[in-house]
């Protein structure tokens, strides 16, 4: 009898292969987009669902159209490199055109060009979607229709009121530091439910993956249905062309 190949077990959703729910107790997000005004880091947060540590940030709503004055808004987001808690930040422009610093959250419109940004909105008011791992970020480059945001080789277009924090995310060099032992390895990817490591499934026994024995290492081309369960996709899934020859009969 052989054992359970790992996508089944880990497509059932066991203990072994979920992630902890206290990794993603934290929720990246912005608030509102009415809301404006100077900010607060109350706290820095390691927090083991995201690869860059997050910044608790303190507002306090002064709109005249709300019953609760002096509302105090909380929310979280990537920390930028550099920031430390007590620090004073601005969500939109600062007082008197003053120059903005890092972590200061704003419009694409009202960040100058050559600038690195990172935790970009995809559209208004829908909160950080780009550049949240650690170290990343982009560079506003040409502000015509749409906003341009140079990564690395390529651009992306984005709406001119797209929020995004000035600075680069922090925990940058994450990946240049080595894990040394395999334990720490293994209990990293333990925290984001990921199985390690990971045997080849030519390399096993027939009984225990579609792919199994090889017989010289030559894999079997298997063309998994759509709708087969978690397991049975393995090999092929969804293809375009399969490789396979149509002859014409004669």
């Amino acid at each position: 009898m052989g054992k359970r190949i790992y996508s089944q077990a880990r497509g059932k959703g066991s203990l072994t292969y979920r992630v902890r729910p206290i990794a993603y107790r934290y929720k990246i997000s912005y608030p509102s987009l009415s809301i404006e005004g100077m900010g607060k880091v109350i706290r820095l947060i390691n927090s083991l669902g995201h690869t860059a540590p997050l910044a608790e940030i303190e507002i306090v709503d002064i709109r005249k159209e709300i019953k609760d004055k002096n509302k105090k808004i909380r929310f979280f987001v990537p920390a930028v490199d550099g920031i430390y808690e007590g620090k004073e930040i601005y969500i939109g422009k600062r007082p008197e055109n003053k120059i903005f610093e890092i972590g200061d959250i704003l419009k694409l419109k009202d960040i100058k060009q050559g600038t690195s940004v990172f935790n970009v909105e995809a559209f208004p008011g829908g909160g950080g979607i780009y550049f949240r791992s650690s170290g990343s970020f982009g560079v506003i480059t040409t502000k015509d229709d749409k906003i341009d945001i140079q990564v690395k080789r390529r651009k992306i277009k984005l709406n001119e009121n797209c929020r995004a924090i000035i600075g680069i995310a922090g925990g940058d060099g994450r990946i240049m530091k080595p894990f040394v032992k395999a334990g720490k390895k293994y209990h990293k990817m333990k925290s984001v439910g990921r199985k390690w490591h990971r045997t080849s499934a030519v390399k096993m026994n027939i009984v225990d993956h579609p792919f199994g024995s090889g017989r010289g290492k030559r894999i079997k081309s298997k063309i998994a249905k759509r709708n087969a369960p978690p397991g049975a996709k393995v090999g092929h899934i969804r293809p375009r062309k399969t490789g396979r020859g149509k002859g014409v009969l004669v």
